[in-house]
């Protein structure tokens, strides 16, 4: 099973709501020209910044089955979330802009 630090992943942010202690994100993540849904929480302060995403059962199934370990998946997302290796659409700026 491929490491998902070894494929190319994109994360595409859509929405954001909350403050800048936490914020609950909605978007996609595109992986080997597939495009599938993620939820998360992104929070920061105690502890430094982390983020806990979600991704269905059926989805984690499906990047299985296109052999990238959906635990490191999750992973590198949330990696990317917290370091701001993200595409937010125009408009939308992180609040601690």
């Amino acid at each position: 099973m491929e490491r998902a630090g070894d494929v190319p992943v994109t994360v595409f942010v859509k929405d954001a709501d909350g403050s800048e202690i936490a914020a609950k994100l909605s978007g996609y993540f595109v992986v080997k020209g597939k495009e599938f849904k993620f939820t998360a929480i992104a929070f920061g302060r105690i502890g430094g910044h982390n983020a806990s995403v979600k991704i269905a059962k059926t989805t984690l199934d499906k990047v299985a089955k296109m052999g990238i370990d959906p635990e490191d998946l999750i992973t590198t997302i949330q990696r990317k979330i917290v370091e701001g290796d993200i595409v937010l659409p125009e408009g939308l700026r992180p609040p601690s802009e």
